[in-house]
């Protein structure tokens, strides 16, 4: 047994020659997705494009080794980006390297405390509405690409679109993307056409990163500015990427280590801001076109971190060529893959509160274009829906037994805050009988709410002359009530 994480490490790296040609052909066209939705995303945060490329390639090839789950791709993009563009704009990039630091440190700490098992409120509603949210961003991401362009634009989209559809029915020894960006960058390069390239997106990087501690004073007021905002980076980027790295288990049928992810990504970050570049998080368009495309393991992520800087320095000339139209295309693909197109049907059969849950995410997410917000409205609607439906299964019944003048009040269901209120107004406080006997063998008190509501009836009926007597309390409610209301059980 003590073997079966080093041969798990193993298969995660090395599955076979042909399980490690996939991985890295999946990883390059990874890597492909990933600029222009970078590049994209720097200028969301107010930073030159290198500051996200370069990133991303810390973040890439790091959570390749570090983290928890195999195949997922992350990079210096989402929402991470929106909370990192008010830091850059009151205090500038400096002050943005050093909250990537602090945030990657909150995150390793957040993976050692095991916070990991937050996951477990997050429901299979609010997953398919996370993942429908994407879609639907990834393809309006692509809109603008699409807007004042030219009738070549069109058909290189609709061409590279064929391409990605199409090949694949002949041979699938290569990744059709791969293949799309390929064709149609040598065909533009070969006939000239007025279209956009990656180059028009922004200056891409011409050298290797460096190692750099931030210029900022090493101070508390310092401390104090950059606090808040990697505390929301740590928080919004590990909500990514464990929503991602769930989306992935569901995908590849495997489970993964929440608790490595976070730590990892907190490495990642912490390297990151050390090689001047901005926090990121788990990328679900790029990290699902990975999987589809075959990528499993480890090299996949390390593949799609090490071939964008190989891009970037090496390959930049050519890269500058490649038709934006070929990215819009692959990412279009990734966005109707990833919408769960199941749900739209499951929205009449299953029952209203999971739909309405799922519907909710998707609005939020799309209309803030913030994921963590989405997934928050979706967790809090879950558990106020939950709280509903077993607040409705808790019943009071009474019985009066006239020979021994006792009035006897079974309670049978959940006693919580959201339950205790009706529970307490199930009694008749001024009830004449001479004893009352409160039945709790087949309820549970959860929370000191739930005591506090039994010990406020108990006490009104004491007042009122009556002989109250409390039985039937399990174990664990005992415990409550010794340490929360010892004046429940004293006569």
């Amino acid at each position: 047994m003590k073997d079966q994480p080093i041969t798990r490490d193993r298969t995660e790296w090395f599955a076979g020659p042909a399980a490690l040609r996939r991985d890295i052909l999946a990883g390059m066209v990874g890597t492909f997705a990933l600029i222009p939705e970078v590049i994209a995303f720097s200028f969301v945060a107010g930073v030159d494009p290198e500051v996200g490329l370069f990133a991303s390639f810390v973040i890439g090839v790091v959570i390749a080794f570090a983290g928890g789950r195999p195949a997922m791709i992350s990079g210096a993009a989402g929402s991470v980006a929106l909370v990192a563009a008010a830091l850059v704009v009151s205090h500038g990039v400096q002050y943005l390297l050093a909250a990537t630091i602090l945030a990657g440190i909150f995150q390793i700490a957040f993976g050692l405390a095991r916070l990991d098992v937050l996951m477990r409120f997050v429901s299979k509603s609010v997953r398919t509405g996370f993942v429908n949210a994407l879609a639907i961003l990834i393809f309006s991401a692509q809109v603008p690409q699409m807007l004042g362009v030219t009738w070549h634009t069109y058909a290189l989209i609709a061409a590279g679109l064929a391409i990605i559809y199409l090949v694949p029915r002949i041979t699938t020894a290569i990744p059709s993307p791969l293949i799309c960006i390929l064709v149609l960058t040598a065909f533009t390069m070969t006939v000239p056409m007025p279209v956009r390239t990656v180059a028009d997106l922004g200056r891409l990087p011409d050298s290797l990163p460096s190692f750099l501690i931030p210029d900022v004073p090493f101070s508390l007021d310092t401390l104090a500015i950059i606090a808040p905002y990697a505390l929301a980076m740590a928080v919004v980027g590990l909500l990514e990427s464990m929503m991602t790295a769930s989306v992935v288990d569901e995908l590849t049928d495997t489970t993964s280590s929440k608790a490595r992810e976070c730590t990892g990504l907190g490495l990642a970050n912490l390297a990151a801001g050390f090689f001047g570049g901005i926090a990121g998080c788990g990328m679900i368009g790029q990290t699902v076109g990975n999987v589809r495309f075959g990528g499993r393991g480890r090299v996949s992520t390390l593949t799609a971190g090490a071939f964008l800087l190989i891009l970037m320095v090496l390959l930049r000339p050519w890269v500058a060529q490649v038709p934006v139209a070929a990215l819009v295309a692959i990412m279009v693909m990734v966005s109707v893959e990833t919408f769960s197109w199941s749900s739209l049907r499951d929205v009449a059969r299953h029952p209203k509160v999971s739909s309405a849950v799922m519907l909710a995410t998707v609005v939020v997410t799309v209309l803030t274009h913030n994921l963590a917000l989405g997934v928050a409205v979706g967790v809090l609607l879950s558990g106020v829906f939950f709280a509903f439906k077993v607040m409705r299964l808790m019943d009071v019944a009474t019985a009066y037994d006239a020979a021994t003048d006792t009035r006897t009040y079974t309670v049978t269901g959940q006693v919580f805050f959201a339950s205790a209120d009706i529970m307490a107004d199930a009694f008749d406080t001024r009830d004449a009988a001479a004893r009352v006997r409160i039945d709790l063998t087949r309820a549970h008190l959860w929370d000191i709410t739930a005591v506090s509501a039994l010990e406020g009836v108990v006490a009104k009926l004491r007042r009122h002359g009556a002989a109250v007597e409390v039985i039937g309390l399990n174990e664990a409610s005992a415990v409550l009530v010794d340490r929360h209301g010892p004046a429940i059980q004293a006569g």
